[in-house]
């Protein structure tokens, strides 16, 4: 038996009990305060963790997109598979004159080092780059990559990268009017009241450099909502609970991988359009949604008893690391949002709108 081997057998059960006992389970109270601070800390003291977007003085597109998990281009890298549609979407969004939100998890830090991952994904940071020229980038935070915030020499680190300095934030607002109403959208990570990942500086730090490397040793997947069901479930009820509380405020996170879009998931969205093809008796439109159900229930199967009427508050990008290569984000622009993903199609990148709104309609 090799020596790594023999210390996985000894570690493994005592780190699984650990990782259930403390990890990452939500906790309501937490999530919620955490997101209150955030929000009102970046009105009131806009500067280093965020600031805010007036849209009505300075009009622009914005394309959302999180989770990336850039890695090594092995079989461990989440982010291998969909880096062909992350290139053509950016190229698109460049091309046409967005603005690029990154909603944190860009960069896998917790499985491989900063060196590795620059080294192996030079082709993205290039095409992000043509986003930083244009003064069109937004980079922010998530737990994978909390190194951005809490690493003394990432400042450097950045400008290696990008060739620019990059400002990192943990959150932004978008300051819009609505059919006459003053409205807003709150946009970070979700790991905020993450016991594991928004603690202190010293439990941040631990969590990066030891504690997810261990993990990473030992073949365990991170007990985070982006690889547990149960925990993916809780973390998108506390955001709605919190973001239905809000007043003329729309959340848009990221975390669990799975897009949501007015807080239903894309599942329970197309369960609601199978109800009305079948009022309808479109047989065609029953049969390819029972389709896409089918397959969509492979990556996640849980159903809100009360989908149907839930407030449309809550929005999810999903992520750029779908094991099939599709990847999914958020789109703003003249007063419409939308979700989208971009998949192969014949061997080309395709952008498809899966779902819409006008902002006015949400408020």
């Amino acid at each position: 038996m090799s020596f790594r081997k023999f210390v996985q057998r000894i570690l493994t059960p005592p780190v699984i009990k650990l990782a259930n006992r403390f990890s990452a389970k939500p906790d309501k109270r937490r999530v919620h305060l955490a997101l209150t601070k955030l929000y009102y800390h970046i009105r009131r003291k806009p500067g280093k963790k965020g600031f805010t977007i007036h849209l009505d003085k300075n009009p622009q597109k914005i394309i959302v997109f999180s989770d990336l998990h850039k890695g090594n281009k092995k079989n461990s890298d989440d982010f291998a598979p969909a880096e062909q549609n992350y290139l053509a979407a950016l190229d698109y969004y460049n091309r046409e004159g967005y603005t690029l939100i990154m909603l944190g998890d860009s960069e896998e830090l917790w499985k491989f080092n900063l060196f590795t991952v620059h080294k192996h994904n030079q082709p993205s940071f290039d095409r992000e780059k043509l986003f930083l020229e244009r003064k069109a980038f937004i980079k922010i935070y998530g737990n994978h990559d909390i190194f951005w915030n809490n690493d003394p020499l990432a400042g450097l680190q950045l400008i290696n990268i990008y060739g620019q300095a990059v400002r990192i934030y943990e959150g932004v607002i978008l300051q819009f009017n609505a059919g006459g109403k003053s409205g807003e959208i709150f946009l970070t990570h979700g790991h905020q009241g993450d016991g594991q990942s928004d603690g202190n500086k010293f439990s941040a730090w631990f969590v990066a450099k030891i504690w997810a490397p261990l993990q990473a040793f030992l073949e365990l997947n991170i007990n985070t909502p982006a690889f547990n069901d149960i925990l993916k479930t809780e973390h998108n009820q506390f955001m709605y609970e919190w973001s239905s509380a809000q007043e003329n405020l729309l959340l848009i996170t990221g975390h669990t991988h799975q897009p949501v879009f007015e807080s239903m998931t894309h599942l329970e969205r197309l369960y609601r359009q199978l109800l009305i093809a079948r009022q309808q008796n479109d047989t065609g439109t029953i049969a390819s949604l029972q389709e896409e159900i089918r397959f969509r229930r492979q990556e996640y199967d849980h159903v809100s008893e009360d989908y149907l009427h839930l407030k449309p508050t809550y929005f999810n990008t999903g992520c750029c690391c779908f094991s099939d290569g599709d990847i999914t984000g958020i789109e703003i622009e003249d007063g419409e949002i939308r979700l989208i993903r971009w998949k192969r199609d014949g061997g080309a990148p395709r952008r498809d709108i899966l779902e819409k709104a006008t902002l006015e309609t949400l408020f």
